[in-house]
């Protein structure tokens, strides 16, 4: 709750501190005074910034305060939704209401912010969990292999990958690869440059592109796949040169038997942290890979949100993440402690 809180409050004052305006952008740099002043009275932004971010949390609580009076201006319309809320009347013309959270309607298409969310969420989900997926199944891999053959030449290409992998900038990343293999070899490879994953043929109609979901899932996955090479690769090391490895090595064990059943396990929880804490970033991190290669998710989606100063839907987004990121975190503790029973105890 005190990490949503501080990225309410900073994300907030953050767009009241720059010097656009959303009704400028809306009606145009020559709109005049009167029609602005109306646009700023219907969105709320004629109140101080302390008045707009209490009526943002109250939008946003689970439990907020309410006026029934249809006249009043409120950003959510309790009385369109009171059929379906626990209501709790406090006087004739207010209510306290049990309900999700509003995230508001976009300025630019006043659509909900959690609708528009829902919408886009799929493609990031897809794109988040196959680079993920790719640099686990890689990463552990080559850091296990790197691990096995310490200072011989596979160690070392293996070390040479993960390096690469984190020097390269994600938006430097997506424009060498969606150059190199969705133009230059697009032939050989069967790529292309831009696509999401929905795509609409003439006589197919709308179909699922998988083809399209490679290369940005590659450039996606190339840093997290990176820090997992390391990862695993140092952890393992560790673990094998402690004294039960010896000892089962000593009283005769398999060597698989060994590294599968015993090291592997135990160098496995930092991996699972950083995998979690990757995915949680993917999620947010995916604004240049998704921008450009043309993949229509939430970080695309902040992009456009961002140009048109479109408050509501960035808010959504950054608060939906975080939320996400937070619950992710959570899940990491218990996988965790479901590993490692020594946890429980600290």
């Amino acid at each position: 709750m005190l990490v949503m809180a501080g990225v309410v409050l900073i994300v907030f004052f953050l767009f009241h501190v720059l010097p656009a305006d959303p009704s400028r952008m809306m009606l145009g740099q020559r709109a005049d005074s009167a029609s602005v002043a109306v646009i700023n009275r219907d969105l709320g932004l004629d109140q101080p910034p302390v008045t707009q971010l209490l009526l943002y949390l109250n939008d946003l609580s689970p439990v907020s305060y309410h006026s029934l009076n249809e006249s009043s201006p409120s950003f959510y319309d309790i009385n369109k939704y009171k059929s379906s809320l626990f209501l709790m009347q406090v006087t004739d013309e207010s209510c306290i209401a049990v309900k999700t959270p509003y995230l508001r309607r976009s300025y630019q298409t006043k659509t909900d912010v959690g609708e528009i969310i829902m919408e886009k969420l799929p493609d990031t989900v897809v794109l988040a969990f196959s680079a993920i997926m790719i640099a686990t199944i890689l990463g552990l891999f080559l850091g296990v292999i790197s691990a096995l053959n310490k200072d011989k030449w596979i160690d070392r290409l293996a070390i040479a990958i993960s390096v690469s992998g984190v020097s390269l900038p994600s938006f430097f990343a997506s424009i060498l690869f969606a150059w190199l293999f969705g133009f230059m070899l697009s032939a050989y490879t069967g790529l292309n440059m831009t696509g999401g994953l929905t795509e609409v043929d003439p006589f197919k109609g709308e179909y699922i592109s998988w083809k399209n979901l490679v290369l940005p899932a590659l450039v996606l996955g190339l840093r997290p796949l990176s820090v997992i090479v390391q990862l695993t690769r140092s952890t393992m090391l560790e673990v094998l040169s402690q004294d039960y490895i010896r000892t089962a090595r000593a009283k005769g064990q398999e060597w698989k038997v060994i590294v599968g059943r015993h090291a592997f396990r135990n160098a496995l929880n930092p991996v699972v942290t950083a995998i979690s804490g990757w995915l949680g970033s993917l999620l947010a991190g995916a604004v240049f890979v998704e921008f450009v290669f043309g993949w229509n998710g939430l970080g695309k989606l902040t992009v456009t949100a961002l140009e048109n100063y479109d408050m509501p839907v960035v808010m959504g987004i950054v608060l939906f993440i975080s939320f996400v990121f937070i619950l992710i975190n959570i899940i990491s503790d218990l996988l965790n402690s479901a590993l490692d029973p020594r946890i429980k105890n600290v």
